[in-house]
């Protein structure tokens, strides 16, 4: 019962990899290339200064922190993001197995 149980916790850690790792390629292939905007106004210097000066630097950082996190599901950035999912979530039910065998 428990090496079944092991077993199957293996099983999905590979189908997991398996189908992130394909999805993330599929993605990347098929991502459109970045569009580079010329009047990029949330990175301009008069944008920043008064995100400073209505809510300080822990608003510039939050808004950049917030840009960032944006991206992580747009273009290639949305390949790696699915590619580094599969591998933690590969990496939980590995655990699992390795738990389950004790």
């Amino acid at each position: 019962m428990v090496a079944t149980t092991g077993r199957r916790f293996r099983f999905a850690a590979a189908a997991i990899l398996i189908v992130g790792f394909a999805s993330a390629i599929g993605i990347y292939l098929t991502a459109a290339p970045p569009i580079d905007d010329v009047l990029d106004i949330e990175n301009s210097k008069q944008y920043l200064h008064a995100l400073e000066l209505y809510g300080g630097k822990a608003n510039v950082l939050a808004v950049k922190l917030n840009q960032w996190f944006d991206s992580l599901w747009h273009g290639t950035r949305l390949a790696y993001t699915v590619a580094c999912a599969a591998v933690l979530l590969a990496g939980a039910f590995m655990l699992a197995a390795f738990a389950s065998e004790d």
